[in-house]
């Protein structure tokens, strides 16, 4: 059974910093894209930061600057340094392990709160 678990969420003050982790079990293919996603009420799921398969890290723009992913995709660990917090980034931050070679899959955790204090 496969499972993303993440973790490191928590409230923050603005201007703070937290460190996301999420922890993949149970996939046997290599070649996983990693990713972190965030969802705040009432508002579509968005792209925060990727790491391709080769390792490089793509973050949003609107995060550029600020958060930092790293992790590992023969391991399929991924991290998440958000410094800089603002009160609007307050959300559910989701991790991902995205496949498209066959055979292709998207998991998905189940996420970790951020709330960020004005």
């Amino acid at each position: 059974q496969v499972q993303l678990v993440e973790s490191g969420g928590g409230l923050v003050q603005a201007g703070g910093s937290l460190r996301l982790s999420c922890v993949a079990s149970g996939i046997r293919f290599s070649g996983n894209a990693m990713g972190w996603y965030r969802q705040a009420p009432g508002k579509q799921r968005e792209l925060v930061a990727t790491l391709t398969i080769g390792g490089t890290a793509r973050q949003g723009s609107s995060v550029e600057g600020r958060f930092t992913i790293t992790g590992d995709n023969r391991k399929i660990t991924v991290y998440l340094q958000m410094d800089g917090l603002k009160p609007e980034e307050s959300a559910v931050y989701y991790c991902s392990a995205r496949r498209v070679m066959t055979p292709a899959y998207n998991y998905w955790g189940r996420g970790t709160q951020v709330t960020v204090s004005s």
